[in-house]
């Protein structure tokens, strides 16, 4: 249960830190197809496993030419013992960055299986989720709705600044919230042998639940490049259980 907590804790940290109001500008994107991260993740001082975004080349979905960006989690062979991760998360999202068109989440967790699909129906305004075909009944959509992976990828367009505070709407197809986060400030953080000038997110927290809500005090922070590309450094979640942290260890673009 604990490593569960770590591996989603990633997800939701996304789910909470949604992008900015206005339109960012596709002509000069921070990423391109080719980029790969790699993240190395722990559970106090327990290598846990590790994590891959990845923005694979474009596709036309639905009829959209889009991004298709990928999220993958997978535990040691040390964990797998007592606790199996195995997670995959497929998001679709306009060239323009404007919405999201398409997300699946293919989740291995312990005894937790799940074929999530979640379709954006802009015509409609509506979004539908099902888990295995199994369906829910449809949500309205808030207007430039992302799902909790795209979302990342649109807050990196903009420059930040601190004490910005940030919001965009989000839904996994079972919830839409509105999504808050603050830029905090300014800082120099080392990873490994390297030192970056970075930029300290703490996303609002109320809309999460689970552990989050159960914990007291309960915090994530996220660091990102200050740069033009603004890649995420650095994640760290403090909960009831534990302390969990995720780290950059290999880059390509």
């Amino acid at each position: 249960m604990k490593m569960k907590l770590f591996f989603t804790s990633v997800v939701f940290f996304i789910l909470g830190t949604s992008g900015f109001a206005q339109a960012p500008n596709p002509a000069e994107p921070p990423f391109h197809p080719g980029e790969k991260l790699k993240f190395e993740l722990k559970w106090t001082v327990i290598k846990a496993g590790e994590a891959t975004l990845e923005v694979l080349p474009i596709e036309t979905v639905n009829g959209v030419s889009a991004y298709h960006f990928v999220m993958t989690a997978e535990s040691t062979p040390f964990i797998d013992v007592f606790y199996k991760i195995r997670d995959r998360i497929d998001a679709y999202t306009d060239v323009s960055m404007t919405h999201s068109i398409l997300y699946k989440k293919k989740q291995l967790e312990g005894s937790t299986h799940r074929d999530e699909i979640v379709q954006f129906d802009w015509e409609k305004n509506i979004v539908q989720y099902s888990n295995f075909g199994k369906k829910r009944e449809p949500l309205e959509l808030k207007p430039g709705a992302f799902d909790p992976l795209s979302v990342f990828y649109y807050s990196r367009f903009f420059d930040m600044k601190e004490n910005m505070v940030i919001e965009r709407p989000v839904t996994d197809g079972k919830k839409c919230v509105m999504g808050r986060a603050k830029v905090v400030r300014k800082e120099k953080i080392k990873i490994g042998e390297k030192t970056y000038d970075s930029w300290l997110l703490e996303p609002e927290l109320k809309d999460i639940g689970g552990v989050f809500e159960k914990s007291k005090n309960a915090k994530i922070r996220l660091w990102v490049s200050a740069d033009k590309r603004r890649i995420p450094l650095r994640i760290e979640s403090k909960v009831i259980v534990g302390s969990f942290v995720g780290e950059l260890i290999s880059e390509s673009f």
